[in-house]
């Protein structure tokens, strides 16, 4: 997805995106210079001798990486030790000390706001924005107002539009599903736009009564499908049920925003990555059914730029189409899904899917569900990417589970999976290959975490520092 995705989608891409390219790239200069540029005055670390990746066509990797690393929060400790270990090995049996990743760390989360009082510095995001590639454990939600989620904001301040998550079948892993290895999508979810653009307003507050007064002003048959949109409406509920009534009007408003240009970039990207890596469909998933201007909007979209940029033709009268023969890609198929069928058939036809585009809140749905029917989001990997100006921020898919902190107890394959995607995005397949292996080869082995021991017949539970090491051991 490299210079076909940037040259094509120039003219398309929001002025957001643009300006989140130019951030990414605005200092030129030796790499001293750059290192110094960035004052990181509030950590206790200054970045470590080492090369900057860098981005013009494609991705430009040195020998010795910068790779930013946030460890965690709860059990994200014990899982960033192991997980470094696994991926410090791959690439030294890989490249027999050619290659190295410089690990530099920096904070987010409870670590940040102990040391710092703040959850999400300026200079952590100016880190993976300076260094373009990094990778992070699992973060905790602040409690409160503010920031609804350190996750979001990362990806919303770099524009990591696209959410990546494989989702594969690790022979031997316990599953709740009959034939889990029939199951090998990639799910390219939208990260900026949807429900998850965090633009909602608190029942009762002065802004949802603003935006209630317009639409009533402005709208007035919209208004009316909000059930209890007046006092009127309210009361009427409570004195059907005997209750007191109440004398205000309490609805929170969200709004959900889904434009061409973002549609535009996330299905390019995903038929870019169908075409790459030889896959055989792309499937929008969609709830146009119901939201016909927003869902339905993404999945007539998504056709449009199939047809236009990658030559796609219409199979008997459409709307699925098929890029032909002398294109690249040719023979992929692109069609269209409901999302609650979809839900059902990645159940009961988990073969017909291969790479699924979809918008934020259905991919967060399809996501997690697909990782149960694999093994659980223990070892599910996440990799959030901008494929325009090449920023991707790798991480745990799982949350922080502070009953387990520092017990040296927790599943670290989700940090270690999404270190091997993002060895894979760096070009260094050789090191994602051994991971794949070792990782293979450790749950064949019986030796597994609790997560896994509890459910596989004749296994032997391990720490998750000794789960790293049998990894490695299995490279």
């Amino acid at each position: 997805m490299g210079h076909s995705l940037h040259a094509s989608t120039r003219k398309l891409h929001s002025h957001s995106c643009r300006k989140g390219q130019r951030n990414g790239h605005r200092r030129g200069g030796s790499l001293r210079s750059s290192l110094a540029a960035l004052s990181f005055s509030r950590r206790t670390r200054t970045p470590p001798a080492g090369d900057k990746i860098t981005r013009t066509q494609t991705l430009n990797v040195p020998d010795r990486p910068v790779i930013p690393f946030i460890r965690g929060d709860g059990t994200g400790p014990d899982i960033w030790a192991a997980s470094e270990r696994v991926l410090d090995a791959a690439v030294e049996k890989a490249y027999g000390g050619k290659k190295k990743i410089v690990w530099f760390e920096v904070f987010a989360g409870q670590a940040a706001k102990d040391k710092f009082d703040e959850w999400l510095p300026d200079d952590t995001v100016e880190a993976f924005r300076e260094f373009l590639v990094g990778i992070k454990g699992p973060l905790t939600t602040p409690v409160g107002g503010g920031i609804t989620s350190l996750n979001v904001a990362l990806r919303q301040l770099l524009d990591l539009f696209v959410c990546l998550r494989p989702i594969q079948y690790f022979e031997g892993v316990p599953s709740p599903v009959k034939h889990p290895e029939k199951v090998k999508m990639v799910i390219f979810r939208e990260n900026t736009e949807d429900i998850y653009a965090g633009i909602e307003y608190k029942a009762g507050s002065p802004e949802a009564e603003k935006v209630l007064g317009f639409l009533e002003k402005e709208f007035p048959k919209a208004f009316a499908k909000i059930r209890f949109g007046t006092k009127q409406k309210a009361g009427e509920f409570w004195k059907t049920v005997g209750a007191p009534e109440k004398d205000d009007v309490m609805v929170g408003v969200g709004i959900k925003p889904v434009s061409r240009s973002g549609s535009i970039r996330l299905i390019h990207s995903a038929i870019s990555y169908a075409i790459q890596n030889q896959r055989k469909s792309v499937t929008l998933v969609h709830k146009g059914n119901i939201m016909k201007f927003t869902e339905g909007a993404f999945r007539d979209w998504g056709y449009e730029i199939a047809k236009q940029y990658f030559g796609a033709e219409e199979i008997d009268g459409g709307p699925w189409c098929k890029i032909p023969m002398g294109k690249p890609g040719a023979g992929i198929v692109i069609k269209d899904a409901i999302a609650d069928i979809t839900l059902q058939q990645v159940l009961t036809r988990p073969e017909d899917f291969d790479v699924i585009a979809t918008l934020n809140l259905n991919g967060d749905y399809l996501s997690d569900a697909l990782a149960a029917q694999v093994g659980g989001i223990g070892i599910a990997p996440g990799g959030n990417i901008n494929y325009i100006s090449g920023h991707a921020v790798f991480e745990a898919t799982h949350g922080t589970a502070p009953k387990y902190a520092n017990l040296d107890k927790v599943n670290p394959g989700s940090v270690i999976l999404s270190g091997e995607m993002m060895f894979r995005y760096m070009g260094w397949n050789d090191a994602a290959d051994l991971i794949l292996k070792g990782l293979n080869g450790a749950i064949a082995s019986k030796r597994v975490t609790y997560d896994f021991a509890r459910l596989m017949e004749g296994a032997t539970e391990i720490k998750c520092s000794e789960f790293g090491d049998n990894v490695i051991e299995h490279m």
